[in-house]
């Protein structure tokens, strides 16, 4: 998968402090399957204000198929996306 800004729709939760994390997640492929990822674990979270744009990154190591991977997401504070920025492995 060769994912750029790919929209995706996500389950998250928000802790006591307005933390977030990403639950799971589901995604539409090339032949318009739809593939739904669950999230074992962030790896990371950072925050971006690349040009005025608030944004937070997501490392996640999550299972799809029965095979761990890692992906990258996006959430975009002003619009309230989601997007899979990449398949890391």
């Amino acid at each position: 998968m060769a994912a750029a800004n790919l929209p995706v729709q996500v389950i998250a939760c928000c802790d006591a402090n307005g933390a977030m994390q990403p639950l799971r997640f589901r995604f539409e492929d090339a032949a318009h399957a739809l593939h739904t990822v669950q999230v074992r674990e962030v790896l990371d979270c950072r925050e971006s204000g690349y040009v005025g744009i608030e944004a937070f990154f997501f490392v996640c190591r999550a299972v799809l198929d029965g095979r761990e991977k890692l992906y990258e997401l996006k959430y975009t504070v002003h619009t309230h996306r989601w997007a899979l920025l990449r398949e890391i492995y």
